[in-house]
């Protein structure tokens, strides 16, 4: 009883454990939200489950437009199996290197945090999955490589379980 005990602490300390935004705080250039994320933005991804399978590529268009401390992302999903979808995005900054986000899909506030090249979300999304919708936890991170391109990894997670990634890069129109 004592191993699964031990077992189970260790899991839940790992799933806690990470790569702090700090650590990329010298990294160049510096990502300013406000900046990149205004005027139109192409993106492709592709989501995988959580043995590697690709299951979904899309492709999305964001119209971005910020008006002072607040930004507001309009997101238009293409999927590969031809669905269509939307998020809208407001996003607040509400200190240097800090932010918290809105969407109709997103369960509560979605957490930014930013330095150096890197931003890190982390927000719980209302998925919906073959006509059940499921709150699954999203560890997004974004790393500008150019004043053009973006890469962003999103890792999903249930109860601390992995269900898959989100692999997307950006490229500002």
């Amino acid at each position: 009883m004592k191993t699964v005990w031990v077992f189970t602490l260790a899991l839940a300390l790992s799933a806690c454990a990470g790569v702090p935004v700090e650590k990329y705080r010298q990294e160049q250039p510096q990502l300013d939200l406000a900046r990149y994320f205004d005027g139109t933005i192409d993106g492709w991804g592709i989501f995988q489950n959580r043995s590697g399978e690709v299951i979904k590529r899309f492709h999305v268009v964001i119209e971005a437009r910020w008006q002072g401390d607040t930004g507001t992302l309009d997101e238009k999903f293409r999927w590969s199996d031809g669905s269509e979808s939307r998020r809208v995005w407001t996003i607040v900054r509400e200190a240097p290197g800090r932010y918290r986000g809105s969407a109709d899909d997103v369960i509560g506030t979605a957490l930014g945090e930013a330095a150096g090249n890197a931003l890190r979300w982390r927000y719980v999304l209302a998925l919906p999955v073959d006509g059940k919708t499921y709150h699954v936890d999203f560890d997004d991170w974004m790393f500008l490589m150019d004043e053009q391109v973006m890469l962003n990894r999103s890792v999903m997670s249930k109860w601390g379980f992995r269900l898959g990634e989100v692999t997307l890069s950006f490229r500002k129109r």
